[in-house]
């Protein structure tokens, strides 16, 4: 196998992995609205330009938006994170990017212990990422116990709630 088609094959094993992470803990609403942090929100937890104030998106809309951004995210993240890597400690980290911004992970202390090849620390920085305007939500703690379980390989396969059924509206 060519080194682009491994990456290829990386890549797409990582995003199977990471997408339904990020649609289980974003969950999908087709209508615009504020999230915690003040952010109009909508879709799987979709911001930015295209999201609009009062605005409802169909089904197809989300879908395709969930797909670019999973991209978008896992090429951000790969820009940055350097060090060799498995299929699920990027299928975690891709989660992970995708709820707090291309930017913010490439600039953390988890990419610089991945980077330098501590991925049990890197892995457990997971786990300060829970604060949305400094206060601690339990949401992200659950989300981030998932990643980390996901990022350590101690969850290489994915959970009943997480099975293609799941993710078959992707398809």
């Amino acid at each position: 196998m060519t080194a682009r088609r491994g990456a290829a094959a990386l890549a797409l094993a990582a995003l199977a992995l990471a997408s339904p992470l990020v649609m289980k803990w974003e969950g999908k609403r087709n209508a615009t609205y504020i999230d915690l942090a003040g952010i109009p929100t909508a879709c799987y937890g979709q911001t930015g330009a295209r999201v609009k104030t009062g605005q409802r998106y169909s089904d197809e809309t989300c879908k395709q938006w969930l797909q670019e951004s999973m991209a978008e995210h896992y090429a951000g993240l790969t820009r940055c994170l350097t060090a060799p890597a498995e299929a699920h400690q990027l299928a975690a980290l891709t989660s992970w990017t995708y709820n707090v911004g291309v930017s913010a992970a490439c600039k953390s202390q988890l990419v610089r212990k991945a980077n330098a090849g501590d991925w049990p620390g890197a892995c457990a920085e997971l786990d300060k990422w829970v604060f949305v305007k400094g206060q601690r939500v339990q949401g992200l703690v659950n989300r981030r116990k998932e990643e980390r379980a996901l990022c350590e390989g101690r969850m290489r396969s994915l959970p009943a709630d997480l099975q293609p059924a799941a993710v078959a509206e992707l398809r």
